[in-house]
């Protein structure tokens, strides 16, 4: 490993652009964190008046977006606030990072000239506030693309054939959708727009002064990229919009260097000329990444604005429920993935509601009512859910002769629990339907264990319920953010596979040296009791009965 080692001395930088946030984290090469910032965009930047990092259309019909240039000022702020840390910039041997996934950005025609010659006198800001076709870019919580859903299923074939092809059905908050809505509805916006990049090559692109290529992994949350050649599909780009390949330029590897940073940075920030930025990638990939999943039958969770579950597998099956993207660590292996909308905002919400806006009091409730919750089972809604496709609504059911088997249980409806009863429903009933949908996807049950990551991976209450639920041992890794921290690591290994002139495993890196890393994990929380797996077994089975009849009665889809 020495002639492939990371130069002694040097830095990797590694960004994660979420819903509500901008984080950095910069590693040395010990892969150990040496610096980290963070820019809350609604407390940071209170301008632009977001909420939760963005705007809701007010008539319900499911529009979200972000303001595009909220994302380009963070940048400024973020290189303000790391310049204030000391942070010495020519050190930094590559740069990466992570784009919340799906979220579309629209370059207005003649946006390139822009990029190419920024003024490194100038925050960028200044320098891009005309550069946008469409001010605000629709992002992964939309849902207002139903329609243009099914149309592009129907010109592929069919839902389970686009699926087999791009990895997924057709789902609303996939880019490939929101372009389509975009071309039907404001067609001379879409035709002044010259490059379509996804939020990681979006930023990828101000640090390179030049367009991005969109990579394999995250280019596979659009329903546009053929997931086994790792090249657009034809036939869904033509189901999508006309003229769509040569505004979204070439696809390439994560691993990739896209070329060098950009003069900008190297003047007004001090960069050395030689650092590389490697292929920008969406959360959930690079949050594999720093979670080092490699192992087959691990589960990772990540608690954040949204909740997914998912897990590496050399044998996909792309399936009506569920994702499937290549791996953006492994050259030829891929990731699957679930996705649930309602996370973090909507455990805020029962806090607020139930629990005095206490955490303090949330834990204190979990930990004061019995697993299982007396047969109480929630369903809470605050955003449209993909999984199941739900509409906003709580739906709240008491089941009568729980003894832990099904035989002879039955539900009623009810309006409202006790406080406590509520918080444990909403907890039980999130990582219940998690369990459910997972084994239902193929994933193992149980998992050999869980990697937990994301805000609420600190909250021990909460992990103790998941292994409670899971029935297998619950791991944690020193940092929450674990985006930009793979990020970071990309960064690393993305020079390490440039200077080998090839791809080489992620592992390499850390193999032998895991504990001596910031990237080490620590056991949390035991396998719950299997008499209470067992239990929450049968209790999983009598929610999915209710949760398809609600399907029936109320689906989006």
């Amino acid at each position: 490993m020495a002639e492939i080692s990371l130069p002694p001395g040097s830095y990797f930088l590694g960004f994660d652009s979420s819903t509500q946030s901008l984080k950095a984290t910069v590693l040395n090469s010990n892969l150990n964190i040496v610096a980290s910032e963070l820019v809350h965009f609604d407390s940071d930047l209170p301008h632009y008046k977001t909420k939760d990092g963005v705007y809701r259309d007010p008539s319900g019909n499911g529009r979200i977006v972000s303001p595009t240039l909220m994302w380009v000022e963070a940048l400024d702020l973020m290189f303000q606030k790391l310049s204030k840390s000391k942070l010495d910039f020519s050190k930094i041997a590559a740069v990466s990072g992570s784009g919340q996934q799906h979220g579309s950005v629209y370059w207005k025609t003649g946006s390139s000239q822009r990029l190419s010659s920024l003024d490194p006198k100038k925050p960028l800001l200044e320098q891009f506030e005309n550069a946008f076709s469409l001010k605000e870019s629709p992002i992964w919580m939309d849902c207002s693309t139903t329609a243009e859903c099914r149309a592009i299923e129907k010109a592929c074939g069919g839902a389970m054939e686009l699926a087999r092809v791009t990895g997924s059905r057709a789902y609303e908050r996939y880019t490939g959708p929101q372009i389509k809505k975009l071309y039907d509805n404001q067609p001379e916006i879409y035709n002044n727009t010259e490059r379509i990049s996804l939020v990681s090559s979006f930023m990828a692109s101000l640090f390179l002064g030049a367009y991005a290529a969109i990579d394999h992994t995250d280019g596979a949350g659009m329903n546009l990229m053929d997931i086994n050649e790792r090249a657009w599909s034809k036939v869904a780009l033509e189901a999508t919009a006309p003229g769509l390949e040569s505004k979204l330029g070439n696809l390439a590897p994560a691993y990739a260097v896209a070329g060098n940073i950009a003069p900008y940075f190297v003047e007004r920030y001090h960069f050395n000329k030689d650092c590389l930025v490697v292929q920008w990638s969406g959360d959930n990939p690079n949050s594999l990444a720093g979670l080092t999943l490699n192992i087959p039958g691990d589960l990772a969770i990540s608690l954040g604005t949204s909740d997914t579950v998912f897990m590496i597998t050399k044998d996909p099956n792309p399936g009506l429920e569920g994702h499937v993207f290549p791996n953006p660590v492994d050259a030829e292996g891929y990731m699957v993935m679930l996705v649930y909308k309602n996370g973090s905002l909507t455990r805020e919400d029962v806090r607020n509601r139930y629990a005095e806006k206490s955490w303090d009091v949330f834990n204190k409730f979990l930990q004061q009512t019995q697993p299982l919750n007396g047969g109480k089972l929630g369903f809470y809604y605050k955003e449209h859910e993909i999984l199941p496709p739900l509409p906003v609504g709580f739906h709240r059911y008491a089941i009568e002769n729980f003894s832990g088997t099904l035989d002879g249980m039955k539900e009623q409806e009810v309006e409202e629990f006790d406080p406590p009863s509520e918080v444990r429903a909403l907890i039980e009933g999130q990582f219940l339907s998690m369990r459910a949908h997972a084994e239902r996807f193929g994933m193992p049950s149980p998992p050999k264990r869980i990697i937990a990551t994301g805000g609420a991976s600190a909250n021990h209450c909460i992990l103790s319920s998941i292994a409670s639920i899971f029935g297998c041992d619950v791991y944690t890794v020193q940092r929450p953010d674990s985006a930009s921290l793979g990020a970071a690591l990309r960064a690393a290994h993305g020079c390490l596979c440039n200077k080998k002139g090839g791809f080489l495993p992620i592992s390499d890196m850390y193999m032998d040296k895991l504990e001596e890393t910031s990237l080490s994990c620590k056991l949390s929380v035991h396998a719950g009791d299997q008499e209470l797996v067992s239990k929450y077994a049968a209790l999983m089975k009598k929610r999915i009965e209710i949760e398809n009849r609600l399907v029936q009665k109320l689906g989006r889809c």
